[in-house]
C-alpha cells in the first residue's frame, strides 16, 4: 500500500526509512546529511561497509542501529570509490536494480513499514515523473504500508495512515 505524504521523513513512525546514496557517498548532503546528523554511526558504518566491499550501483546496503532503526541505502548514483572522487547521478537501471532489491528484503516480512523520499530526485538528479511509476512498480504490491515523503515539511509529522 503506497501513500503518499507530506512532512519531514526523519519523523517518521514507519519501522525502516530507504534513501538513496552513491557506493562512495560522504552523507554530506540531501536526506543522507540528516539521517548522519541524527545517526552518526550510519555514516562511519557505511564509509567501513564501502571501503571493505566497493559497492557499486544498483546494490542495497541495510543499516540497523540503537532503538530499532532500520536504514536501507540504496545505491541509486554512480560513484567510484578513488580517494576525493565525488558521488555521480542516478539513472533509471540503478533506481530500478535498488527497487527489485528493496522489494525482496521487505518480502522477508521482518519490516512492518516504510518511508521512502521521492527517491533519485534530488542529489541524483532524475525526475519525479521517471521515478514514481518504478516505486508503484516495484513496491506497490507489498502488503505494508510504504509512505513516500513527496513534499518536505521540516519539523512537520506526516499523516501516516496504519502505523
Amino acid at each position: 500500500m503506497i501513500h503518499e505524504v507530506e512532512g519531514d521523513i526523519l519523523l517518521t513512525k514507519a519501522q525502516a526509512i530507504a534513501h538513496g546514496v552513491a557506493p562512495n557517498d560522504h552523507f554530506d548532503q540531501g536526506l543522507a546529511l540528516a539521517l548522519r546528523e541524527n545517526w552518526p554511526a550510519l555514516a562511519k558504518d557505511f564509509r567501513h561497509y564501502a571501503h571493505r566491499t566497493h559497492p557499486k550501483a544498483g546494490e542495497i546496503w541495510v543499516w540497523g542501529g540503537v532503538g530499532g532503526v532500520r536504514i536501507f541505502n540504496l545505491m541509486t548514483q554512480d560513484g567510484d570509490h578513488g580517494h576525493g572522487t565525488r558521488p555521480g547521478k542516478a539513472s533509471d537501471a540503478s533506481v530500478n536494480h535498488c527497487l527489485k532489491r528493496l522489494h525482496h528484503e521487505l518480502e522477508k516480512g521482518e519490516v512492518t513499514s516504510l518511508a521512502i523520499p521521492k527517491l533519485a530526485t534530488g542529489v541524483g538528479g532524475m525526475d519525479w515523473d521517471s521515478v514514481r511509476p518504478l516505486i508503484k512498480q516495484h513496491l506497490g504490491d507489498l502488503p505494508i504500508p510504504i509512505f513516500v515523503y513527496t513534499t518536505y515539511h521540516k519539523g512537520q509529522q506526516a499523516d501516516e495512515p496504519g502505523v
